[in-house]
């Protein structure tokens, strides 16, 4: 598959080729065009899999600020290429410094923390709604109401390794009750518990792969505003890991990424034909299941929602980039705290 949505170039058919051609990108595959898109249509390109891009392509993509990520077949990261650092060199001191003030780093966690738990809360109820039975209606409720406390004790927690650990204590309350959310009969979407590197069965591959796709968008996001996706708060640094992307995306994986997995899942969308069992018991993505997903993606972030900061009606793609820009803000003092999105 190669196939541009919204501004982004998905490219997954294997033995791909990337090329550009004046001011028109090319995707060939065994010397035969399958695709072409004007340059200045892109904002970004997304390989998956065995798939080459040109030299001239990346060099281009770099000297204008085009991010181009290569996933590997199983929707893991593998590397991302960029252009010089872009944004206010005053913006990214501010979001160094503020990691030596815990004053000003306690808050926008609280609020990174606030707005996770409350979405989750939000889809638990949501799907203690539509649960076929008591047996799954109950457990639902009863995890939404524990959630509901801890969001409200949130304010008095003054401890950054603390609010850690009720962040942590809640995702596993949230993730124990995955599989009652779960619809589908059989046993290819049977969940017994998170497990990540790598996942072990279908429905962990589903959200591994969602989870890779957002935070793609959040990198994308908060490069845009100046922000050095290395430098979190919320996430411990690591050498190579995007904390500051990995803590925007927080709050928007229950409503991006958990829910779109579960309307794929119970809307029967995806089957046990989408996925591949690896020697060692890893489960993944195919090609066909990638593509369902990618599609599904990119369709749920132009679902139109209301952002109550703005109190005005988006795509809930753009919430990403508004996030974004709220969280420079707030870094560089223009405004008193960071509001996160809460999902109505």
């Amino acid at each position: 598959m190669a196939q541009q949505l919204l501004n982004t170039l998905y490219v997954q058919t294997e033995g791909s080729f990337i090329r550009l051609d004046h001011e028109t990108v090319i995707v060939e595959q065994e010397q035969k065009k399958i695709l072409q898109v004007p340059l200045h249509h892109l904002g970004g390109i997304v390989a998956i899999g065995r798939v080459t891009t040109s030299s001239p392509l990346l060099a281009r993509c770099a000297a204008e600020s085009r991010s181009v990520v290569h996933l590997d077949a199983s929707g893991r990261f593998l590397y991302r290429i960029e252009g010089k650092r872009s944004g206010n060199v005053l913006l990214r001191v501010a979001q160094q410094q503020a990691r030596q003030q815990p004053e000003r780093v306690l808050p926008l966690v609280q609020a990174m923390i606030a707005g996770k738990l409350y979405n989750s809360r939000q889809m638990l109820l949501r799907c203690a709604r539509d649960a076929e039975d008591e047996a799954k209606r109950s457990p639902l409720r009863e995890c939404a109401e524990e959630i509901r406390k801890d969001l409200k004790r949130l304010q008095a927690v003054t401890e950054l390794n603390e609010l850690r650990g009720v962040e942590g204590n809640n995702a596993k309350r949230y993730f124990a009750q995955f599989a009652n959310r779960i619809k589908q009969p059989g046993d290819t979407f049977v969940y017994n518990g998170r497990t990540r590197r790598p996942p072990r069965d279908p429905v962990n591959a589903l959200l591994s792969f969602l989870y890779t796709l957002l935070l793609h968008d959040c990198i994308g996001a908060l490069e845009g505003v100046g922000l050095d996706p290395q430098i979190g708060y919320l996430h411990t640094l690591r050498p190579g890991r995007p904390a500051l992307a990995l803590d925007l995306m927080e709050e928007m994986r229950p409503i991006l990424a958990d829910r779109l997995a579960l309307t794929l899942i119970n809307r029967g969308q995806l089957q046990a034909s989408d996925f591949e069992e690896m020697p060692g018991g890893a489960v993944f993505l195919n090609k066909s299941g990638r593509q369902t997903v990618i599609l599904a993606y990119q369709k749920r972030k132009q679902d139109v929602v209301t952002h109550a900061v703005l109190s005005e009606k988006m795509p809930l793609g753009l919430v990403i980039h508004l996030q974004a820009r709220l969280l420079a803000r707030a870094i560089r003092k223009d405004h008193l705290e960071y509001q996160p999105f809460l999902y109505k």
